[in-house]
């Protein structure tokens, strides 16, 4: 469903959008954070507007049941450590709940999510599907 399309048949509602680029790392942020504690938190901000603009640009649905989140990090090259980039999620999921698609990123909302990692140099992005199957 990459690209913001939807879908509803016998297990639920699901839905995906893309952001363009990449987000920040671990070690970005981590390094941001102690350079100055109000640029960590504009990184943040901007990141987490960043997935909420891509939710809504995608018109994804508000989920009223639990959701499974799977993020696909499309990272332009093999050089960040995979559990850097996954770090981003933190950004995306607080987007989703900025954007209205989920209630809030705690268990009660949010069940599980997957991490998927591919390679193009000419087009990082990061495909995020959401679903409320079981």
């Amino acid at each position: 469903l990459p690209g913001g399309r939807q879908a509803e048949g016998a297990g639920g509602v699901r839905a995906s959008m893309v952001i363009e680029g990449r987000m920040p790392s671990l070690n970005d942020y981590v390094r941001a954070v102690n350079a100055n504690r109000f640029k960590g938190n504009a990184m943040k901000q901007e990141c987490t507007s960043l997935a909420a603009w891509a939710a809504k640009a995608a018109r994804m649905p508000r989920f009223a049941r639990p959701v499974t989140v799977r993020f696909t990090w499309v990272e332009g090259n093999r050089r960040r450590d995979i559990d850097n980039v996954a770090f981003a999620k933190k950004f995306v999921l607080d987007g989703l709940v900025q954007a209205g698609v989920i209630g809030n990123d705690t268990p009660q909302y949010v069940t599980g999510f997957e991490d998927r990692f591919a390679y193009d140099g000419r087009h990082p992005r990061i495909i995020v599907e959401v679903a409320d199957e079981t």
